[in-house]
């Protein structure tokens, strides 16, 4: 005879609690406890399985100095995809990709998918959300229709395994893995249970079969995938789609890859036809931008090996109450607040009564200390109603003493300002320009006294 155990279950970090809370003693997150239903045999414990037998591992001697080929990869003939996957995808696998719902995650791996088809791959995917034929809909629209892609609309584990295990396809694409369930659990789908059980089946699946599995997650209102954090250390790859639903772009970024890099990019452009690669992405994201304005700073970053322009905007305004404000879009807040203190310090600049507003145009998220000198400029510009050169971009990494730092990857960032036909640039002092008239900057101090109109 079995009995029943009730358990609460965090659904965010997978704490087993005997009680409902209304906080997770383990993570601290709020109103994430969720009942699940325990079965085992009376006087017996649910979470110590019976071991059938031993079995010893077999153990091998191998030159870890050896030389060895790199490993085979499946290009998708997307060249943005393939970058982020480190040049293409590895036999055997398991890839998590995650973003906001309707962004174009399905979009982009139904895509990923048909390019492979149409080479000799087979390639399946497998949709819990949708429909077959809504899929097929899709797929029409994109212009996929002729590509051999086969499609199925299942969320049992046990019958897509058994579906992919008697002839193991190049690729399969699972959208979503929180609508998988497997027989073996009493949890509903979706839950920590469900999720880690059906992620680690199909991971061991991919490593046996040689399989691509590529999981597709949903995300938290802060912008995690939903789920247990175990489920991101079963993967070899972690990617995350992201970008502004008002924007036409997206951004395919890696923050975990076992074959190759983390620090690209891949950028995308939405349309009617689905997603196309964007080869170029500093002009799409200076498309648009106008003369010069107060206010207004480009700054020559670096996404991976590519460099990338992009524009940060500034407002500093009288407080209108009370508290003065500040608003950052695309950037850190806790950057911003040192540099404000930087320049309240070291340049006498006051801002405490003021609101600031900072914007990095186009929905790019930029994380690079190099941006603190361009940022500094956009305040300073705005501060004292003074446009910055139109044809000039500005990097640098500011210190806690008001002194500007060199960044990594000079000469990169300003040939790619001059391809794009900017002639000046404000560095820090010592970098020499490719082509370009530099001006060399030491300290804070010296960009405010450049920018400083004096009175007026």
């Amino acid at each position: 005879m079995a009995r029943s155990d009730t358990v609460y279950v965090c659904q965010s970090c997978g704490a087993v609690h005997a009680k409902w809370a209304g906080r997770c003693d383990d993570c601290g997150s709020w109103n994430t406890l969720q009942e699940e239903t325990q079965s085992a045999p009376l006087g017996t414990q649910a979470s110590a399985p019976k071991r059938t037998g031993s079995r010893r591992a077999r153990l091998e001697l191998v030159d870890l100095g050896s030389a060895t080929d790199d490993p085979a990869r499946f290009e998708t003939g997307m060249a943005e995809f393939d970058r982020v996957a480190g040049g293409g995808l590895v036999p055997g696998s398991a890839v998590l990709v995650g973003g906001d719902p309707g962004i174009g995650k399905s979009t982009l791996l139904l895509q990923a998918a048909a390019r492979l088809a149409r080479v000799g791959q087979r390639a399946v995917y497998i949709s819990g959300e949708e429909a077959a034929d809504q899929v097929r809909r899709r797929a029409r629209r994109l212009g996929l229709a002729d590509a051999p892609v086969e499609l199925a609309a299942e969320t049992s584990l046990e019958s897509i395994l058994d579906g992919l295990k008697s002839a193991p396809p190049a690729i399969a694409i699972l959208d979503s893995i929180q609508t998988l369930w497997s027989d073996q659990l009493a949890a509903a789908p979706g839950t920590v249970a469900q999720v880690r059980a059906c992620a680690q089946e199909l991971v061991r699946f991919a490593k046996k079969r040689g399989t691509i599995v590529i999981l597709v997650g949903h995300v938290t209102k802060d912008g995690q995938i939903a789920g247990p954090r175990v489920v991101e250390h079963m993967v070899d790859a972690v990617l995350y789609f992201e970008g502004e639903r008002s924007h036409q772009f997206r951004i395919l970024r890696a923050v975990k890859n076992r074959f190759g890099p983390t620090d690209e990019i891949g950028v995308f452009e939405m349309s009617d036809a689905g997603l196309g690669e964007v080869a170029n992405p500093s002009a799409l994201f200076l498309d648009g931008r106008g003369s010069a304005a107060p206010g207004a700073a480009v700054f020559a970053g670096m996404e991976g090996t590519r460099p990338v322009l992009t524009e940060i905007q500034a407002l500093v305004a009288p407080a209108a109450f009370g508290t003065p404000r500040r608003a950052v879009v695309g950037w850190d807040s806790g950057r911003l607040a040192m540099v404000l203190a930087v320049l309240e310090a070291r340049c006498g600049l006051g801002f405490g009564g003021k609101d600031v507003y900072l914007n990095v145009a186009g929905g790019l998220k930029i994380a690079e200390p190099a941006a603190d000198l361009a940022v500094a400029a956009a305040l300073i510009s705005s501060a004292f109603d003074v446009a910055l050169p139109a044809e000039g971009v500005v990097f640098g990494e500011i210190a806690l003493s008001g002194e500007v730092r060199k960044v990594g990857r000079a000469e990169a960032r300003l040939k790619e300002a001059a391809k794009l036909g900017f002639s000046r640039a404000i560095v820090p002092a010592g970098v020499e320009g490719a082509g370009l008239e530099v001006t060399g900057i030491d300290t804070v101090h010296t960009l405010v006294s450049r920018l400083d109109p004096g009175p007026q």
